[in-house]
């Protein structure tokens, strides 16, 4: 292997590290929203959760570990992602435009008090932008996860977890791991 790709690979370990290091600052946000989505578990809700492209792998990973399990046994929980179904998807934003693909579905689906996840590395995607205002139109319970200066959705959510960043690679590396903290709380209150 070349010691130019040695480096690169070094330089990206760096600041995968730093981001997360710097990201430590946001562990009490962290341990609010696993409390609030435990409790939204425990009364009967569910958690809805939507992004773009990576957020919306993202979304789906998150969503199944909260149905399936994440590392302890227990039973399923009620999680939806709504990045999955092309039909939806594409009937909206051909009806209504792209930027309503999350906003419907949040109509149809969210009841008061369930709790709804946006990603969106910049904060600015229309759609997580649109679908996170029906959301609290109404009566839920909204978190960004962003980067940066946490854009839009940072303004308009109940909670705003902001990565310090302005890489989306590394925004969503800690995108994931703040999913998979989440998923274990989630998995220690059952």
């Amino acid at each position: 292997m070349s010691n130019e790709n040695l480096k690169k690979i070094e330089s990206i370990f760096k600041n995968h590290q730093d981001t997360i290091q710097k990201s430590t600052s946001l562990i009490s946000q962290i341990s609010e929203v696993a409390s609030l989505i435990k409790k939204t578990l425990h009364s009967g809700g569910k958690v809805l959760i939507f992004g773009n492209g990576g957020s919306a792998s993202d979304s789906q990973h998150i969503a199944a570990e909260i149905v399936g399990r994440f590392v302890k046994e227990r039973k399923g929980l009620p999680a939806i992602a709504l990045t999955t179904d092309t039909s939806i998807i594409t009937a909206v934003a051909n009806d209504y435009g792209y930027e309503h693909i999350f906003s419907r579905q949040i109509e149809a689906l969210c009841l008061k008090n369930d709790v709804v996840i946006g990603i969106s590395t910049s904060g600015n995607s229309k759609n997580v932008v649109k679908g996170l205002e029906k959301a609290n139109a109404l009566g839920a319970i909204t978190i960004a996860l962003t980067g940066g200066d946490g854009g839009l959705i940072k303004k308009i959510s109940t909670h705003a977890i902001v990565i310090d960043s302005n890489e989306t690679a590394r925004i969503q590396e800690a995108h994931i791991l703040i999913g998979h903290i989440l998923c274990e709380l989630i998995d220690e209150g059952e």
